[in-house]
């Protein structure tokens, strides 16, 4: 906790530097991208940290490759226990079956088909990990902006430890998310919306991001997207329906680090708040659309902010997806709320000293939420006290 917050502080601090200097030379970036990979092949030996989804994973391509859905097989199943291999049987919350769209689906089973292991799977994530960094070269270099800024997302400790080090299937979608923006710059309509099909597949949370796409892709590019989504499917429909697992249960009894969502929740069901945290994201990319410059990398960073602020889970790896738009001082503070999440690794500490998973700690919620407040706070006072220009007198 104590190296993952100093090194949170001195990212932010190297991330201000990045976004005051027009210009580093070739050899900082090349040397700043080297020591970004050496501490993510160093979490990449780790095993996988408490937050350990990626077993569930290795879970969800086992059974796909024996022919079960998993949508429907709930693994402490007794009937099913000789399905079980030693690294699927420590997975989280065994009573429900698989949460993750049918995208994700897919990619766990293409990698278990490789090799069906944890390491594996975190050695693809990486992958996709470094595949970002190229496309942000490339979408850097269209918009004649300086190519160090692509630290400013290689740096983030949570790539390292959420990646590397755990392995979420996010930034699998943060990798389709960012080549659909860089498509969509570049005119390429049928691309990008492929591409956000694609991510929404991964996990819903871009979803909100639709309103940026207006107009912007043809009626047929998303008819495209629509019938690949579909396809995607296919395998996992029981008698003809489109299963969604747990996402349900995730929705009516899934809760950590939301104090939006819980002070909300108190006063209208669940499903109603879980729809006002879309509307949140739908009307940021909305606003974004109308009024921002399309090279704006914050317009794909805030909607999807905005959304996680209502949600009802707030967990340090949803925020992967919008790490490769905090290029720009207008998303800092989604920076520093990336860096503050880190706070919330207190709560996989008490259970790992045998503490029963409860809620997180209000000091937590205040310090992580607080430090966001702050920087807001000092974003936005030199702007308010600013003394008006002076008037013409000749007017």
């Amino acid at each position: 906790m104590a190296s993952l917050v100093l090194a949170g502080i001195v990212y932010l601090l190297a991330v201000r530097e990045f976004f005051a200097t027009p210009i580093f030379s070739r050899r900082v970036v090349v040397i700043g991208l080297v020591l970004a990979a050496v501490w993510n092949i160093e979490f990449l030996r780790l095993p996988p940290g408490a937050d350990d989804d990626i077993h569930r994973y290795v879970w969800d391509g086992r059974l796909q490759r024996l022919g079960y859905n998993p949508y429907l097989v709930v693994p402490n199943n007794p009937a099913i226990q000789g399905l079980h291999t030693a690294e699927t049987r420590s997975l989280n919350n065994p009573d429900l079956p698989s949460p993750y769209p049918a995208g994700a689906q897919l990619f766990f089973r293409g990698v278990t088909a490789i090799q069906e292991s944890v390491f594996a799977l975190k050695v693809a994530f990486v992958v996709c990990e470094f595949a970002i960094v190229f496309v942000l070269f490339d979408t850097l270099r269209c918009a004649g902006r300086g190519a160090h800024l692509v630290l400013a997302y290689a740096w983030n400790p949570l790539l390292a430890v959420e990646v590397a080090g755990s392995g979420h299937v996010d930034i699998v979608g943060t990798l389709l998310l960012v080549v659909s923006a860089a498509a969509l710059v570049r005119r390429w309509r049928a691309v990008a919306a492929v591409g956000l099909a694609l991510a929404i597949a991964v996990k819903f949370l871009p979803i909100v991001l639709l309103p940026l796409y207006w107009k912007r892709v043809r009626i047929r590019d998303a008819a495209l997207a629509v019938a690949v989504v579909g396809l995607m499917y296919v395998p996992f429909l029981n008698h003809e329906r489109i299963p969604i697992g747990s996402l349900g249960a995730y929705v009516q009894s899934f809760r950590f680090n939301g104090p939006i969502f819980a002070i909300l929740a108190q006063v209208a069901p669940p499903w109603f708040v879980a729809g006002l945290a879309v509307l949140a994201g739908f009307a940021t990319a909305a606003w974004f659309r109308s009024t921002a410059a399309e090279r704006s990398p914050g317009q794909f960073a805030w909607p999807m902010a905005a959304a996680l602020l209502f949600a009802p889970a707030v967990f340090p790896w949803y925020l992967l997806w919008l790490l490769p738009f905090l290029m720009s001082a207008s998303t800092l503070l989604i920076s520093v709320w990336s860096v503050s999440s880190i706070l919330t690794y207190v709560q996989w500490h008490q259970r790992a000293l045998g503490r029963p998973w409860g809620s997180l700690p209000g000091w937590v919620i205040l310090l992580e939420y607080g430090c966001v407040a702050i920087a807001a706070a000092m974003f936005l006072l030199p702007r308010v006290t600013r003394p008006a220009p002076p008037r013409d007198s000749n007017c």
